[in-house]
């Protein structure tokens, strides 16, 4: 699987290839809240250089997978979409970089809120599925000691990431202005982490208190 996966990665080789004598010499790689590029690099970077980078992620993140000494606690479709991830993100992000530069227009925020939106809707699905690990979900203090704690704070959690998602990709359709889609996703991952945090810091001092007692 990590041969496949990494051969995927290096997959926007070859559409570089095909389209770098029409690319310019600086490619923008990140956009300000406006959606303007703010920061640029030379073409060979962008085209050979990123398919290289998202390769260098995916074995990270595989390597991690499989050194967990509670792998077995995860739940086995967000391993498979965790898996697929970052090969997809290679895939897409690759050529729509090189595209741009060549002058089609892309809302990259709109986009990047509507992915990270449909993220959270899959992600949130399986969360209240996974067990004790220390690669997949919310590994806090009080959920990695706590078996019921994790479970309580991880069917929490997926009921929050669903809405969530459900309202980036809501927002995505409805606001006009990069700078809102922006609030809402800082605003939407910042609730999604501080409540299920408190929330599974709360457990953790009721069954202390029940335990002192």
């Amino acid at each position: 699987m990590v041969v496949v996966t990494s051969v995927i990665c290096l997959l926007p080789l070859v559409f570089s290839a095909l389209v770098y004598t029409a690319l310019p010499e600086q490619i923008a790689i990140h956009w300000n809240s406006a959606g303007e590029p703010d920061n640029a690099v030379h073409k060979a970077i962008a085209a050979f250089g990123l398919p290289f980078l998202f390769l260098a992620i995916n074995l990270y993140s595989k390597m991690r997978l499989l050194n967990d000494p509670r792998r077995e606690g995860q739940s086995q479709a967000i391993r498979q979409i965790s898996i697929w991830l970052i090969p997809a993100a290679s895939i897409l992000l690759v050529p729509v970089t090189l595209l741009m530069a060549m002058g089609t227009r892309v809302p990259v925020v709109l986009l990047g809120s509507l992915l990270v939106g449909l993220l959270l809707v899959i992600f949130g699905n399986y969360l209240p599925k996974s067990r004790q690990n220390y690669t997949i979900g919310l590994k806090l203090p009080w959920t990695l000691n706590d078996a019921d704690n994790w479970n309580k704070v991880h069917r929490l959690a997926g009921y929050l990431w669903i809405a969530g998602g459900l309202g980036l990709i809501a927002g995505s359709f409805l606001l006009r202005q990069p700078l809102a889609h922006i609030a809402l996703t800082v605003l939407v991952v910042v609730v999604l982490v501080l409540v299920p945090s408190v929330y599974s810091y709360l457990l953790y001092k009721q069954e202390s208190g029940h335990v002192s007692e």
